[in-house]
């Protein structure tokens, strides 16, 4: 017997009891569902905070003295790493906070003070104008990069290039506007405004650099970058605590929250999809019990077919196919209500939900495995009947 009679036979005793063959699939929609569903969402959820990480940089390192100890870090000391040890690029900063004003209007602001590498070291992004550059830091200059809050409480909006405001009893022009982040908090972009580094250090009377960014040469280095910084600060940083672990300094590597997140995240998703896959097993004794009786009440059926000539191995493949073609349905269905589901969910959890391609194929594999072998046994009954048995069954 060909494979696309038996496929075609299959198909015609699946809709001949359409209610029966649904039932039978639900186990296998449920499981299928219920795998995309759960391996979706935490995908989904994972790639967004991923992003997140990233976009604070995954190759960054943050560095803070927290040494009592009289020590000094210059921003020149700090230029010598750079492009050697695996480091790329160094940003010290200063910072305090002040009362910024403005055409009778004021606003609390916090002030970081910075040189042009922190624009791509900590990922700055400007509405208008430009940042703080090393002619400004060499010259001394009060100027200013301003967020979009700070903008908004001095002058009514943002385009405000060019304007003076005061601040450390001093006049600052605005050279910059940060992008809007929308965070309320006294801490955001939105209420900070940017500085040169000479200007700040002398304004706010900060000589030593007690805080710095780094960036690596790629996510690779991050390591070999983190240990020429050890290296650096242990040459000039003492620390005052009886703690062996305390150095004096923290470093703070946003590459292995990271790395600790998606290993959690991976087996979380392992977790939930095998539990979820458990009801794959269920469907999968659902269809076994249905093909059982099935292979009842078809006993006269099977009797004639091989009185006429059907060999064991028709028998076998047609009753295979049955209980493969109800899986893999089954398993095509579930996935296609995963996917609409998933669709909605996106919109409801704002982030990006899809059906993993992996996933997708993993679910649907195991329905047919899942049809395959729970099928044998009913199959493999209905090909042993003998012709005689059969025919004389009621």
């Amino acid at each position: 017997m060909k494979v696309t009679q038996a496929v075609k036979m299959a198909f015609s005793a699946i809709f001949s009891n359409k209610m029966r063959s649904f039932l039978t699939m639900l186990g296998i929609i449920i499981g299928v569902l219920s795998v995309t569903l759960l391996v979706g969402i935490v995908q989904g959820a994972s790639d967004s905070v991923t992003s997140q990480l990233e976009g604070l940089g995954g190759n960054k390192l943050t560095v803070a003295v927290t040494s009592s100890r009289q020590s000094f870090i210059s921003a020149s000391d700090l230029k010598t790493l750079e492009n050697q040890g695996g480091i790329l690029l160094t940003a010290p900063s200063v910072s305090g906070a002040d009362l910024a004003k403005a055409d009778g209007k004021s606003s609390q602001v916090s002030i970081s003070g910075v040189t042009q590498n922190s624009y791509s070291v900590d990922g700055i992004q400007l509405a208008s104008g430009r940042f703080i550059e090393d002619s400004d830091d060499q010259g001394r200059l009060n100027v200013a990069v301003i967020g979009d809050s700070v903008a908004t409480d001095l002058y009514g909006h943002t385009d405000v290039i060019g304007s003076r405001f005061n601040m450390l009893g001093r006049s600052f022009t605005i050279i910059g506007v940060l992008e809007k982040d929308g965070d309320t908090a006294m801490n955001s972009q939105d209420s900070t405004v940017y500085i040169p580094l000479t200007s700040a250090q002398r304004l706010l009377h900060q000589t030593s650099i007690t805080t710095f960014n780094v960036t690596a040469t790629s996510a690779d280095t991050v390591n070999q970058a983190k240990k020429s910084v050890e290296n650096f600060l242990d040459q000039r940083i003492k620390s005052t605590s009886t703690d062996a672990k305390d150095k004096g300094y923290t470093i703070f590597n946003m590459g292995d929250i990271l790395t600790a997140f998606n290993s959690i995240m991976s087996t979380m998703s392992l977790l939930l999809g095998g539990i979820a896959s458990i009801s794959l097993i269920v469907g999968g004794i659902g269809i076994m019990n249905i093909m059982l009786v099935s292979v009842t009440e078809r006993t006269r059926e099977i009797g004639i077919r091989k009185a006429i000539g059907a060999k064991h191995s028709d028998i076998l493949i047609q009753f295979l196919i049955e209980a493969v073609v109800v899986s893999i349905t089954g398993g095509l269905i579930g996935m296609l209500l995963g996917a609409v589901i998933l669709k909605i969910l996106s919109g409801v959890m704002n982030m990006t939900l899809q059906l993993s391609p992996s996933i997708s194929a993993l679910a649907l594999g195991f329905s047919l495995a899942i049809g395959v072998i729970f099928g044998i046994y009913p199959a493999n009954k209905a090909a042993k009947l003998k012709p005689i048995d059969a025919l004389r069954y009621e």
